[in-house]
């Protein structure tokens, strides 16, 4: 294991630093990242921007607002959030699993001294309050996985960036996305810097891996590509907020292993268009699946009969195809 030291707060140049080590660097190495942004909205790769972000408030505030390549729900980054990426073989499988590979995160934060556990599908809580979301892809036997650590972050701005679905917190039993979430660094005994926080679970991750810290140089070459790779997509508007279809259908449900919104346009009785929105996690890309039932009449045998040999589960994770063909026609 190797560790990428990144210094840079710019969400769009640190995110294209992320797919582009996961993408292009030694596939017999694993590599970890911990980095910090500035205030930003960070989507997943599967939702609809404009109906996650409070756009006025985030207009208003200089938020920046970019996609990442892993499914999940929206979550804030500020000075006071650490993020950790961890690149590493996926195994035969290629399934999702946030148990696998966010234990060493959790074992090295119970280290210093936070009793925290993984809870529900993607989230490391303190106390039942979440301070961690945690996401992941697979391409090509790689796993990235990463996640935020909310060490001292200011939560009214998260509250009031973020449009979380009522469903959501309804779902948890509470009243308020800030009676959901805390920081750590209250739960901790010294009081330290995000900086030295930023250290200290370096070098628990690398003793937890039997191994001093090794530190990976770019190269140049790396470099450059990394910037081409934040200037042509992490830093355009296609990517970050992409075009919502015209669409005369719109659907949205919540089921345990996330939330799907169907968005089609449909022309004298045949799907013209098609967008799948969710905080699901699926390892192949949805536009795939959403390109199978353009050109279909919107009727659900003909749509059951295209899916019947589709494994959903490797778009949509646990949702299921019932559960699915629910949200185009119910």
């Amino acid at each position: 294991m190797k560790y990428i030291e990144n210094n840079s707060n710019d969400p769009h140049y640190n995110l294209a630093l992320e797919e582009y080590i996961f993408k292009n660097l030694d596939i017999n190495e694993d590599y970890v990242i911990l980095w910090i942004n500035e205030p930003s909205i960070i989507v997943g790769k599967n939702q609809n921007t404009i109906e996650e972000i409070n756009m006025d408030f985030v207009r208003k505030n200089n938020i920046n607002v970019v996609r990442r390549i892993t499914g999940g729900g929206a979550v804030y980054h500020d000075f006071g959030n650490l993020n950790f990426s961890i690149i590493t073989k996926s195994g035969p499988l290629e399934k999702i699993d946030f148990k696998k590979y966010n234990i060493p995160i959790v074992n090295a934060l119970k280290r210093i001294g936070i009793q925290c556990e993984l809870s529900g599908r993607n989230d490391i809580t303190i106390n039942g309050k979440k301070f961690s979301g945690i996401a992941q892809s697979i391409i090509k036997g790689r796993v990235l996985n990463h996640g935020t650590l909310l060490f001292d972050s200011q939560l009214d701005v998260l509250t009031k960036a973020l449009n979380v679905r009522a469903e959501k917190i309804e779902s948890k039993g509470i009243k308020s996305v800030r009676k959901r979430v805390t920081n750590i660094s209250p739960y901790m005994k010294e009081k330290i810097t995000i900086f030295k926080f930023r250290e200290i679970l370096l070098n628990y991750i690398f003793e937890a891996e039997g191994q001093p810290v090794e530190i990976y140089s770019l190269t140049e070459d790396e470099k450059k590509g990394i910037q081409k790779l934040a200037d042509e997509k992490y830093n355009t508007w296609d990517w970050n907020f992409g075009r919502s279809p015209e669409f005369n259908f719109k659907n949205y449900k919540k089921f345990d292993a996330g939330f799907v919104e169907v968005s089609l346009h449909a022309v004298d009785g045949k799907i013209q268009n098609i967008k799948i929105y969710g905080d699901f996690f699926g390892t192949e890309d949805i536009e795939k699946l959403e390109n199978m039932l353009i050109g279909l009449k919107y009727d659900e045998y003909e749509v059951k009969e295209r899916l019947k040999d589709v494994e959903i589960n490797n778009f949509l994770g646990n949702i299921s195809k019932d559960n699915f063909i629910s949200c185009i026609f119910d």
